[in-house]
């Protein structure tokens, strides 16, 4: 996991104007919240978000007008065209602290030899982690399996001091075998003719 140290300046402007202005000066809006404190209004530096934020879950160190605190992404807004951040919701975590948070499912090795599909029923998985441990993600081999097999989120395996969150019995991945696309009916009787 990684930790990412960000200079945040306080906001005191508000509202669609504001934010605008925050993000012609490369800054991003965002907001501080948790712990039963008082929401805080923040302007982050946009290059350095942008680089924080592609590390899923990604842990960052805030320096508050000279105080510290440690948050992570819990909610990320981005402009649907140009995929630039409009606004991140950040939550407070201290260190020890057990956080629920998704993790990207991964796959290694090649299912069995004919035609089988995987179908990826959750692409993430809710675990439950130290603030400071949060894993990337989490891997599961497939290998060899066939259509039927179906991988339960209790068989997944998990780094130490991690538990899920979600019911065990949920399915994650599933194999299915691949349908054949049968030919429409004028087709065949033209090939006949």
């Amino acid at each position: 996991m990684s930790d990412v140290k960000l200079a945040a300046e306080t906001r005191t402007e508000f509202g669609k104007g504001a934010a605008r202005r925050i993000r012609r000066e490369n800054k991003v809006p965002a907001v501080v919240y948790g712990h039963g404190v008082d929401p805080v209004h923040i302007a982050l530096p946009g290059h350095e978000l942008q680089l924080a934020l592609r590390t899923p879950n990604v842990l960052l160190t805030l320096d508050i007008e000279g105080k510290t605190e440690l948050a992570i992404p819990k909610a990320v807004q981005r402009d649907a065209i140009r995929g630039s951040l409009e606004h991140v919701d950040l939550l407070l975590v201290k260190r020890g602290e057990k956080v629920n948070v998704e993790v990207y499912v991964h796959t290694e090795g090649e299912l069995a030899p004919g035609a089988f599909l995987l179908e990826h029923v959750l692409s993430t998985l809710t675990v439950e982690a130290e603030a400071t441990h949060i894993p990337e993600s989490v891997t599961v081999s497939i290998q060899g399996l066939e259509a039927g097999a179906a991988i339960l989120a209790k068989d997944i395996p998990l780094p130490k001091g991690t538990t899920l969150a979600i019911d065990e019995d949920a399915v994650v991945l599933q194999v299915l075998a691949a349908q054949a696309e049968e030919a429409p009916a004028d087709a065949e009787a033209e090939t006949e003719a």
